[in-house]
C-alpha cells in the first residue's frame, strides 16, 4: 500500500457531499448527517487547514418544504424547489457551523462564474478572501436560475472547477459508495476497490462504467471531475460519506476509499493549465525593473511597472507581458480592462482608487495568474 503523504500534506481542501448522502430517503434533510459532516470539518480546519463546502441537497430539501412527494420533471419546477431548499439548506449548515463559532458563507455559482474570464477572477477572489477570513464557503450551483444548457450537471464538476479555481490541494468526493471498485460490486461481491491508481490511467473508464448508459454509482462523474481536478495538480479521494470520520481518515493519509493521483507537481500542472486556457488579447511593455522583478522574484506585476499597452483587452483576459526589447517575458490574467490600464500604467497601487474612483485589485497580474515564459 503506498503511503498517502502527499495527500497527508494537503492544506486546501474541497469537500463535496451529495444529496444522498444528506437526504433521509426523501424526507428532506437529515440533520445528524450536516451535524456530523460539520464537526469532522471544523476539526479539519483545527488542524490548520482550509475548506471548502460543495453541497447537493436543495432541491431535495424544496420538495419537502413544498410537500411534493416526488421529483418534478419540468425545469422551472425543479428551480422552484431549489430556490425554495436553498434557504434550507444554508440555514441547517450555519447552525451547525455557529456551534462552533464559525461562520458560514453561501456561494452559487452558475457556468459563466467559472467560464467567463472576468467572473472567474472574481469568484476565485472571493473565496479566497473567505478562507483567508476563516470563514467557511459552502457552495451549490446556481439551480434556480440556471438551464439545462448551460448547467454542470453534477456537483461532482462543480467541486472540480472549484479545486482549479482556488488551486486546492485536495478533493473529496463523498459517495454512499467505499470508492471505485475493479468492476461493479453488486454484480460481482468479490470484485477489488482500487485504492490508488493514475488519475489518467485508461482502464479506470471500464471501471466506471463508462460504456453503459447509467454509468455504476455516479463513478463516471466522479472520475471526469478527478480528471478535471487534475488539470490544476489537485488530487482526488472517492471515499463513503457513511464511514465514521472519513474526513480526518483521508486528511491524515489512512488507506480510505480510492485515491487517483496526478502525479504532478500543482504548481506547475496549474501554470500548463493557464498557459493553455486562453488567446492572447493584448499585451503590456514593461519596464527593466518589473521585468527582474517578474524572473528573480516570481511577484505580482503591478501598474507601476508598465510603460505600454498594446491592444484591446477586458478584466480576465490572457495578455503578454514584454520586456523594453519586445521579448515576451511571461502572459497572464489581467485585473484591468485595456482602458483602465492605460490610466494607471506608471501609478503605485494606491493611486489606483483616486485615478479610476474604484479598485478592483492591487496587483495589474496576480502572481498566481502569471506564467513566464
Amino acid at each position: 500500500m503506498a503511503e498517502r503523504n502527499e495527500i497527508a500534506a494537503s492544506r486546501r481542501w474541497v469537500i463535496k457531499v451529495g444529496s444522498a448522502l444528506l437526504t433521509d430517503d426523501g424526507r428532506g434533510l437529515d440533520e445528524s448527517v450536516i451535524t456530523a459532516l460539520v464537526e469532522q470539518l471544523v476539526q479539519l480546519r483545527a488542524a490548520d487547514c482550509e475548506v471548502v463546502l460543495v453541497s447537493s441537497g436543495a432541491v431535495a430539501a424544496g420538495l419537502v418544504r413544498l410537500g411534493w412527494t416526488s421529483r418534478p420533471h419540468l425545469l422551472h419546477e425543479l428551480q422552484a424547489a431549489a430556490a425554495v431548499g436553498q434557504s434550507v439548506l444554508v440555514r441547517s449548515y450555519e447552525a451547525a457551523f455557529n456551534r462552533h463559532g464559525i461562520a458560514a458563507a453561501q456561494i452559487l455559482l452558475g457556468h459563466d462564474d467559472v467560464i467567463a474570464r472576468d467572473r472567474y477572477l472574481n469568484a476565485r477572489g472571493t473565496i479566497k478572501t473567505l478562507l483567508g477570513l476563516g470563514v467557511v464557503p459552502v457552495i451549490n450551483e446556481n439551480d434556480t436560475v440556471v438551464t439545462d444548457e448551460i448547467r454542470f450537471g453534477d456537483n461532482d464538476t462543480l467541486a472540480a472547477l472549484v479545486a482549479n479555481l482556488i488551486d486546492a490541494d485536495a478533493l473529496l468526493l463523498l459517495t454512499d459508495q467505499q470508492g471505485l471498485y475493479e468492476a461493479d460490486p453488486r454484480l460481482h461481491p468479490d470484485a477489488a476497490l482500487v485504492s490508488l491508481c493514475d488519475v489518467h490511467d485508461p482502464r479506470l473508464d471500464a471501471m466506471a462504467g463508462e460504456g453503459g448508459a447509467l454509468g455504476r454509482g455516479g463513478m463516471v462523474t466522479k472520475l471526469r471531475a478527478a480528471r478535471l481536478a487534475a488539470r490544476s495538480g489537485t488530487e482526488t479521494i472517492i471515499a463513503s460519506g457513511r464511514s465514521a470520520n472519513v474526513v480526518q481518515a483521508a486528511a491524515a493519509g489512512e488507506a480510505v476509499g480510492t485515491w487517483l493521483r496526478t502525479g504532478k507537481r500543482p504548481q506547475n500542472a496549474r501554470k500548463q493549465w493557464l498557459a493553455s486556457m486562453v488567446q492572447i488579447q493584448g499585451s503590456l511593455e514593461l519596464d527593466d525593473g518589473a521585468v527582474r522583478v517578474l524572473r528573480e522574484s516570481g511577484r505580482s506585476l503591478l501598474a507601476v511597472g508598465v510603460r505600454g499597452v498594446h491592444g484591446s483587452f477586458k478584466r480576465g483576459d490572457m495578455v503578454s507581458c514584454r520586456a523594453p526589447d519586445g521579448r515576451e517575458i511571461a502572459r497572464g490574467l489581467v485585473n484591468y480592462s485595456a482602458a483602465e490600464t492605460r490610466r494607471i500604467m506608471g501609478s503605485s497601487s494606491r493611486a489606483i482608487e483616486s485615478i479610476l474612483g474604484y479598485q478592483l485589485d492591487e496587483e495589474l497580474i496576480h502572481r498566481d495568474n502569471l506564467v513566464l515564459a
